[in-house]
């Protein structure tokens, strides 16, 4: 099989390259999103695995471009934030190896996921914005990180510790608010001017973002 690493840090791009071709799949290169791009759309590769933060082109610009081509060459995207799509950064080979194993079994995908949705609040992964009822709310770059995080959990608690881990990248509670100041902060940026809150404190756990009760009839 074939396989596209589009990856920018040299040595993690040759560690790539390195381990995937010793398992036996033929992998080519690319060091930003533009030739990344360039190069998935004129080759016939089985699965791409794309970094996130790119030169030229961002990982997420990239994939979509791919997409409205009617590209759906499936990826696996590296990232400092960790869900069901992404491996997070640092990662055993061991773990990406599975993991596109995998994704080569479940085949090419129709679509890619740029924008996050939470009831009437929405978040797009390409322009990096916010907005709740078409009203574009403004966020700090930690911030969309965090909501990012919270939304992709969308109707499952969150820990402290998972958002120390994939937010923060701390691997250790340092002992401080600042997942409290944040999460306030997000919440009067996407609940206060608002009649339906969606981000929930749930005592002795962690926090929740989850769509408002239907309103029962009258």
């Amino acid at each position: 099989m074939k396989l596209l690493v589009v990856e920018d840090d040299r040595e993690t791009a040759v560690y790539l390259a390195k381990g995937l071709s010793e398992s036996g799949y033929t992998v080519d290169r690319a060091s930003d999103g533009r030739e990344g791009l360039f190069l998935a759309t004129g080759g016939s590769y089985d699965a791409i695995v794309l970094d996130r933060m790119l030169p030229s082109m961002d990982g997420l610009a990239m994939l979509g471009a791919l997409r409205a081509a009617g590209i759906s060459t499936p990826a696996l995207i590296l990232s400092a934030l960790g869900s069901d799509d992404y491996l997070v950064k640092p990662f055993a080979f061991s773990e990406l190896l599975a993991r596109l194993e995998a994704l080569l079994r479940r085949g090419a995908v129709t679509a890619a996921t740029t924008k996050l949705r939470v009831g009437d609040l929405e978040l797009d992964l390409l322009t990096r914005t916010v907005r709740r009822r078409d009203k574009p709310i403004e966020v700090l770059p930690r911030e969309f990180r965090l909501l990012e995080y919270l939304m992709r959990n969308a109707g499952h608690v969150v820990t402290r510790t998972m958002l120390l881990e994939h937010v923060w990248d701390y691997h250790f509670d340092p002992q401080t608010n600042v997942i409290d100041v944040h999460v306030s902060r997000l919440r009067q940026k996407i609940d206060k001017s608002f009649d339906s809150p969606l981000l929930h404190t749930v005592r002795g756990a962690g926090y929740c973002i989850r769509a408002p009760e239907p309103s029962a009839p009258r």
